[in-house]
C-alpha cells in the first residue's frame, strides 16, 4: 500500500446529470456479476491508475446502472420519491444511461409504475416526472459544464460515485491495487482506497476501472472488517457507442404540465439547486445535516403517488427510525442514535438530524458545532 498526494481539480469526469449524497446504495454481489478468473491487463501501479482516471474523458456510451441501498435499518415507509431520505437509505434503483457528451445525455430512472428522466440537449435540460405528469424545462447558462448543479438530483452513476470518493484521496487515505475483475463484460483494474482515520466506518472502497479507457465501471464500499460490500453501484451492461439521436431528444407528452426555469441569467440557480441539506467536515468524516424544517415528528406519511414533498417524506422516515433508535445525550443536547455497520444517524430533540459513515462521536461533535451557531445560521 502507498500513500498518494491529494488529486488536483482535474480529477473529474464529464458525467451525466446529478448526484445523491455519498451514502448512496448497496447491492448484493450476485446482481453485478464478476467473472471467476481475473482478466489479463497490463500491470498498473496505484499512482498510475489514479492519474489515468483523473485524465480520462468518458467516451460516448449507453448502459444500465444498478444502485441499491441496504444499511440494516428498520423497515421504512415507501414514499414513491426516488430522492427522499427513505429512498436514500434503503431500496434499489436501476438507471438507464445514454451519454454522448457533457452537453448531450439522458438518464432514465424507472420506478414502480412510473419513471423520472433527466435529459440535457445543449443549453436546455428537461426533468420529466411521469407520476405527476410534470415536466420542468431548464434554460442553462451558456457553456454550462456542470448541469448536475442546476437540475434535481438523481441516483449515482459509477463515474459520479468514484468522483466523490476520489475527492477524499490524500494524506488521510491509503491506496493499493486489487486483482483485476470483469464488470459488465469489460476487463477492469481494481483500485482500493482505505481511510486511515478509525473514526470512519468505511473499511475500504474499491473502484473498478475499465482497462481500455479509464472509465469507472463499478464502486463498492466495505464497512470495517466486512468481507462483502455494503455499498455498490455499477454497470450491469455497457456499450461504448454513440446513443441514437432519438434517445437524446425529448418532447413534453400531451397533457403534461410544463414549468420553465431560466437559469441563463445566473439568477435562481442557487435556489433550484439548494435542497436545504448542508455538510459538516470533509473527506471520510463528512457529516450530512438535514434541515429541521424537514424533520418534524408526527407529520403524516404522504400517500403513494402524492406530491407531499421532501418534508412529508422525511417526517415519515423519522418516525420509523425513532422507534428503533437509542436515547443519547451530550453537551449538544438530547436525542436518539441509530447505528449500522456503515451509517450512523443522530436525531436531536431540537429537530435536526446528522448522518454519516462515521463513529457516533463525529456526529456528536457536528451537533455541538451546529448548536453553537447563532439562530438562523445555515
Amino acid at each position: 500500500m502507498v500513500a498518494v498526494p491529494r488529486l488536483s481539480r482535474r480529477a473529474r469526469w464529464a458525467v451525466p446529470a446529478g448526484v445523491l449524497v455519498v451514502t448512496g446504495g448497496v447491492i448484493a454481489g450476485s446482481v453485478i456479476s464478476v467473472a471467476q478468473a481475473a482478466p489479463g491487463l497490463p500491470a498498473r501501479t496505484a499512482a498510475q491508475l489514479l492519474a489515468e482516471v483523473a485524465d480520462s474523458v468518458p467516451p460516448p456510451l449507453t448502459g444500465t446502472v444498478v444502485e441499491t441501498a441496504s444499511f440494516g435499518l428498520p423497515a421504512l415507509p415507501a414514499t414513491g420519491n426516488p430522492t427522499s431520505l427513505s429512498s436514500l437509505l434503503t431500496g434499489s434503483h436501476t438507471v438507464q444511461v445514454w451519454y454522448a457528451s457533457p452537453g448531450h445525455f439522458r438518464l432514465a430512472v424507472p420506478e414502480s409504475l412510473s419513471e423520472s428522466d433527466v435529459i440535457r440537449d445543449g443549453s436546455t435540460a428537461w426533468l420529466w416526472q411521469s407520476t405527476l405528469n410534470k415536466v420542468t424545462k431548464f434554460t442553462l447558462p451558456p457553456h454550462s459544464a456542470k448541469p448536475d448543479q442546476t437540475v434535481p438530483k438523481q441516483p449515482l452513476t459509477p463515474q459520479q460515485a468514484a468522483q466523490q470518493v476520489l475527492a477524499a484521496v490524500g494524506p488521510t487515505t491509503t491506496v493499493s491495487v486489487a486483482s483485476n475483475v470483469t464488470v459488465a463484460g469489460q476487463a477492469a483494474y481494481g483500485l482500493v482506497l482505505a481511510p486511515k482515520d478509525a473514526r470512519s466506518l468505511v473499511g475500504q472502497v474499491q473502484i473498478d476501472i475499465d482497462g481500455s479507457n479509464g472509465v469507472p465501471l463499478r464502486l463498492q464500499v466495505f464497512a470495517r472488517s466486512a468481507s462483502s460490500p455494503a455499498f455498490q453501484v455499477g454497470y450491469t451492461a455497457i456499450q461504448f457507442v454513440t446513443p441514437a439521436p432519438a434517445d437524446l431528444s425529448f418532447t413534453p407528452p400531451p397533457g403534461s404540465t410544463v414549468t420553465q426555469v431560466n437559469m441563463a441569467g445566473g439568477s435562481g440557480a442557487t435556489g433550484s439547486a439548494n435542497s436545504g441539506v448542508s455538510t459538516i467536515g470533509s473527506g471520510w468524516l463528512t457529516v450530512l445535516k438535514l434541515p429541521s424544517s424537514a424533520l418534524t415528528p408526527g407529520t403524516p406519511a404522504p400517500s403513494p403517488g402524492s406530491s407531499a414533498g421532501p418534508a412529508g417524506d422525511s417526517a415519515a422516515v423519522l418516525n420509523a427510525l425513532l422507534a428503533s433508535a437509542t436515547p443519547v445525550h451530550g453537551t449538544w443536547g438530547t436525542g436518539r442514535l441509530l447505528r449500522t455497520s456503515l451509517v450512523s444517524v443522530l436525531m436531536t430533540d431540537q429537530g435536526s438530524a446528522f448522518v454519516g459513515a462515521v463513529e457516533p462521536s463525529v456526529l456528536y461533535a457536528a451537533a455541538s458545532g451546529a448548536s453553537a451557531q447563532p439562530a438562523g445560521t445555515p
